[in-house]
């Protein structure tokens, strides 16, 4: 991961892409945090799929705080949901 992670800091947008499929498959936020919070949308979009799907609401409000409306969308509808669950 880490020539990929030096070849997508580079600016090879093939590696950059690579790097965010690898974090997806392993389930690594933490890569996956970082290069969302350098500006790629992928990322951040894997970070918010991969957020809901562990109904991780904390990392789901951090992105909405940071202006992800796509987090902030999948963190009302779980926070509906589990008022609705109650």
């Amino acid at each position: 991961m880490g020539e990929l992670r030096q070849l997508a800091e580079d600016g090879n947008a093939d590696a950059a892409a690579q790097l965010v499929e690898l974090a997806t498959e392993l389930g690594d936020t933490k890569e996956l945090r970082r290069l969302a919070d350098q500006g790629d949308r992928d990322a951040a979009d894997q970070l918010v799929e991969l957020a809901a799907e562990r109904a991780d609401v904390g990392e789901l409000r951090r992105l909405a705080d940071g202006g992800n409306s796509d987090a902030a969308d999948v963190l009302a509808e779980l926070t509906e949901e589990q008022g609705e669950a109650e």
